[in-house]
């Protein structure tokens, strides 16, 4: 069976955009695939962190995982630091990989900003730690964001050049999956900008852990423009606010815009928005509620973590097992 790998960071409240973009589609590919989906707390390392605010985030990544929907039994759910293959296995690449290849990373130039130099090496390197975080466990398959494409593309280039390196056929090159209607999800406050837990404005995202209320409160305040909605999805190309409400509807109705734009155009916000609020909690409230219980026994969710991190281990043993022998380590 084909194997899926993927991963959220541990920072800050999870929001629609990752449960649209990323987690409600993990679910629907645990029939199919065997399923790693991964709290990848060492990329969280690459900005400052507070420890115990890390620790909390892990914990709460994990019960939105198992409140969406995915299953700890079936899938294999754990935190990336707690199998140390991942880092052993992103030195051995990165000895692999030429600094050009790095360099041509556009997301280290977007973060880093003026202050390159005082970036630290974990923000330069981590897209060879993504790598290892792939090919570990040989993923056929990366569910991703475009704004990931890039990353995947160097984990295909270093297993392709691990395996001629050394005349071997041991790293699959995975495929990326874009998936789902609403893949980017833009912020409720500004259209153009992409929803994100480091907004300061609260009211700009829908977090996983907002109760019936506040869902239902973002929504109405959600920016929106004077005029009408469009009829076709021609008409949204020019109006960034009601193309992410039609976006996020279409998605959580799982209708297409067209077919929402036909359902709506003409209407006035007010009415879509009281639709829009009365889906949004009706799929969201849920996954609140769920959270809320798991939380309150994080010694279960420890548990959870704990197995996940031991079936995974399995995998990433075999596979360091082989690294280490194609690459002259001994290992007694």
């Amino acid at each position: 069976m084909n194997r899926i790998f993927s991963g959220v960071q541990p920072t800050g409240n999870l929001h629609l955009g990752n449960y649209l973009g990323a987690i409600r589609n993990w679910v629907q590919l645990q029939p199919d695939y065997a399923c790693i989906f991964c709290i990848v707390d060492l990329h969280a390392l690459t900005l400052p962190q507070d420890p115990k605010a890390l620790a909390q985030a892990t914990r709460e990544v994990t019960a939105a995982y198992i409140a969406s929907g995915i299953d700890p039994e079936k899938s294999i759910i754990f935190n990336q630091s707690m199998v140390t293959g991942h880092a052993e296995l992103s030195w051995l690449l990165s000895c692999q990989t030429p600094l050009g290849w790095l360099n041509r990373m556009t997301q280290f130039k977007e973060k880093a900003g003026k202050h390159r130099e005082n970036a630290g090496l974990g923000l330069y390197a981590y897209p060879v730690l993504m790598a290892a975080d792939i090919l570990l466990y040989k993923a056929t398959h990366v569910p991703v964001g475009e704004d990931q494409k890039q990353h995947l593309e160097l984990a295909r280039d270093i297993a392709g050049a691990f395996n001629r390196n050394f005349g071997v056929e041991l790293f699959p090159l995975p495929e990326p999956q874009i998936l789902g209607h609403a893949t980017r999800v833009m912020s409720l406050r500004d259209g153009t900008k992409k929803m994100s837990k480091s907004d300061s404005s609260d009211y700009s995202r829908i977090n996983l852990s907002d109760d019936a209320d506040s869902i239902a409160l973002k929504v109405r305040k959600a920016k929106t423009d004077p005029e009408p909605l469009p009829e076709t999805a021609d008409g949204l190309a020019d109006r960034p606010e009601a193309r992410n409400l039609i976006g996020i509807y279409a998605a959580l109705t799982d209708k297409t815009v067209a077919e929402c734009c036909q359902d709506w155009g003409g209407k006035t916000f007010s009415d879509f928005k009281a639709a829009l609020s009365e889906i949004a909690v009706a799929k969201l409230a849920p996954i609140h509620d769920e959270m809320a219980r798991l939380m309150d026994d994080q010694s279960h969710l420890d548990a959870i973590l704990k197995h996940g991190a031991d079936r995974a281990h399995d995998i990433a043993g075999q596979t360091m097992h082989a690294v280490k022998e194609i690459m002259g380590l001994v290992a007694v």
